[in-house]
């Protein structure tokens, strides 16, 4: 299996697999376009059987390359409609939300924006910051380019780049936020919860706002699985997806440090801000363009 989730959930899943079926995995860790790129070069020949993701770009563009084997239905019947994209050729089995963190002494709540695409006006310049380079923002702007179109997306690109702080990733965001280098940043909302549950010293002085009201800001970020067409071990490959996405596998993220969001119906963490007062865009996975997102970041001089 080619995985690019965080080491110590992938593990977490993969043990209580084996645990429940005696089927060994095998791991070949890498980030998302890494092992997605790897995947589509090399095409009918890639060892890998299965494929899982952090986010749902990556999965797009295996998709799209023809290499996913349909996701069985049974397995596909077991995740709600907006977690599958609408060719069934892989499945979500996570979910994270977009959030902005932000300094509550900095940028108090009520001067928070009301929207993501807000970001991209002058009042903002300096403000705010973005990790540009990492899978996790990129999967937000297909979001944006899924629900806004390329003119809209460009224009808010570009206002970004006026206006945001560059960072290395989403920690070194939340560091800079709870410090006071600057007032706000997109994220996820797991490094928040994640850094609390282990003391908060990195987020005493954060907190997150969730924009709701189906604003492209609330995207809920679907981490994705898939069977390669090319896998000799279909039934195995098929079998780990059930898994992936029944109670017990879900049970296994739930209880995990991951803090990401369980999925399917019954299963929840009573840590997180719960599902159901997230109200995200609905957006199909299957539309999140991850090639055009990188070539409209180019374009903005934010990659």
């Amino acid at each position: 299996m080619y995985g690019a989730p965080h080491g110590e959930l992938l593990s977490a899943m993969v043990d209580k697999f084996t645990q429940e079926t005696g089927i060994k995995v095998k791991i070949r860790p890498g980030a998302d376009s890494e092992l997605a790129n790897q995947i589509v070069q090399e095409g009918k020949a890639s060892p890998a059987d299965v494929f899982m993701t952090e986010n749902s770009p990556a999965m797009g563009l295996v998709a799209g390359k023809g290499l996913f084997a349909r996701v069985d239905d049974p397995t596909v019947a077991q995740v709600p409609a907006g977690f599958v994209p609408s060719n069934h050729s892989w499945i979500g089995y996570a979910a994270r939300s977009t959030v902005l963190v932000h300094n509550t002494t900095a940028l108090p709540h009520d001067q928070l924006p009301k929207s993501i695409m807000d970001l991209a006006q002058p009042s903002w310049q300096s403000r705010f910051g973005i990790a540009p380079s990492g899978a996790d923002f990129q999967a937000i702007v297909s979001a944006v380019l899924a629900l806004k179109g390329t003119a809209a997306t460009q224009q808010w690109l570009d206002g970004l780049k006026r206006n945001a702080k560059i960072y290395t990733n989403n920690i070194a965001i939340l560091k800079a936020v709870n410090s006071g280098e600057v007032p706000a940043g997109i994220s996820y909302h797991y490094y928040w919860y994640k850094d609390r549950a282990s003391g908060g010293t990195g987020s005493g002085n954060a907190e997150l706002h969730f924009f709701g009201h189906a604003d492209p800001g609330a995207f809920l970020s679907v981490s994705g699985a898939g069977v390669l067409a090319s896998s000799t071990k279909q039934a195995q490959a098929q079998r780990f997806l059930a898994f992936l996405t029944s109670t017990t596998g879900q049970q296994v993220l739930a209880a995990s440090k991951a803090m990401e969001y369980p999925i399917v119906d019954g299963v929840s963490n009573p840590q997180l801000k719960p599902m159901s007062e997230l109200d995200p865009p609905k957006v199909d996975p299957a539309t999140l363009n991850g090639p055009e997102v990188i070539q409209l970041m180019q374009k903005a001089g934010l990659l």
